[in-house]
């Protein structure tokens, strides 16, 4: 399998539910031998870091907040720990959250990262900037969403690639979700299924082809092409034929389908980001399967993705977060803040 060294797993609410989202980057850190960070990102204060420092308020509340989140975050990953997996916790002051998660990701180096989805249907997403969403769009590091509840036992892990690249979506992409999924099967011991959805004819299909018989034959050749172009792509992969699904359907319907045929656990699937006019008039498949599917889904991004978070906080976000206060003399603790 591919070297994993780290997994980032941010903790959204201190109090709320996450032990699904951890308990499953545990089994994938002791699947892989690999280390786990929980990040919480701390919203910048709503008070400028001047007025904090002139009337001490940072040291007295912000630094409160900092410590209840790492004991918060600490009694979490002792239950991980007790399974032999090293884990690590921090805190940052950024925003927005998406991109302290990216920003955080990127520092330690971290080969994945598995969040929790965003609970409810997500109603006018170009418009708003929901955490998952934006991970899903922006990260360059692979994201697993865990939509659920139930830990992997020998999942069904199902890729869906696109050997026919509409959208111009890059050879190079199918090529790493069927590697990326093989590798999650074998590493997890559950099986590999493979999805691919097509047209069975144009969509600006002339008057002479209703004709009798005349779509009969495109939609034989459409078959046939794709038959040809799935078979290909599966050329390296160990997909068994009864786990391969070739659908004529949309690829929101096809993938729906086959991941219920499966019984998948986990679908693998690969994300172009796009903005503006673009990204609402083509519409991004991961996006609209997030609220159809009830599996987790892994998107991963082709080699050269490159994302557009911005290294550093930004200077209007600076401007919110006070300083940190000095740090406390005692011995070195296993906590750290960003």
């Amino acid at each position: 399998m591919t070297v994993m060294r780290r997994i980032l797993v941010p903790i959204k609410s201190l109090t709320g539910r996450s032990a699904a989202t951890v308990l499953k980057a545990a089994q994938l850190a002791r699947a892989t031998r690999s280390s786990i960070e929980l990040y919480h990102v701390l919203r910048p204060s709503t008070y400028p870091a001047s007025f904090a420092e002139a009337h001490g308020v940072h040291s007295h509340f912000d630094s409160e907040v900092r410590e209840t989140a790492l004991r918060r975050l600490e009694a979490l990953a002792d239950r991980v720990r007790s399974h032999e997996i090293k884990v690590s916790v921090s805190v940052g002051w950024d925003y927005p959250e998406y991109e302290a998660i990216i920003r955080r990701a990127c520092a330690i180096k971290a080969d994945l990262i598995v969040a929790s989805q965003h609970a409810g249907r997500h109603r006018w997403r170009f418009f708003l900037k929901l955490t998952d969403w934006e991970l899903v769009r922006l990260s360059p590091i692979p994201v697993l969403l865990v939509k659920n509840q139930n830990p992997y036992r020998h999942p069904a892990v199902l890729a869906a690639i696109d050997p026919a690249h509409s959208h111009r979506k890059p050879e190079m992409l199918d090529a790493a979700i069927l590697r990326a999924a093989g590798e999650w099967s074998t590493a997890l011991r559950g099986t590999l299924h493979a999805v691919h959805a097509y047209d069975r004819f144009p969509i600006n299909m002339p008057p002479e082809a209703l004709k009798s018989g005349a779509l009969d034959d495109l939609q034989a050749q459409a078959d046939q092409l794709a038959a040809k172009r799935f078979s290909h792509a599966l050329t390296t992969a160990r997909v068994a034929r009864k786990r391969q699904y070739l659908i004529p359907a949309s690829p929101v319907e096809a993938i729906g389908e086959a991941v219920r045929s499966s019984r998948s656990a986990i679908l693998v699937m690969g994300v172009i980001s796009r903005s503006g006019i673009k990204r609402l008039l083509i519409g991004n498949t991961a996006e609209n399967l997030l609220d159809v599917l009830s599996c987790d889904i892994l998107v991963i991004k082709p080699p050269t993705f490159r994302s557009g978070v911005p290294g550093r906080t930004s200077a209007r976000a600076r401007g919110l977060i006070a300083q940190d206060p000095p740090p406390r003399r005692g011995p070195p603790s296993r906590v750290h803040s960003v």
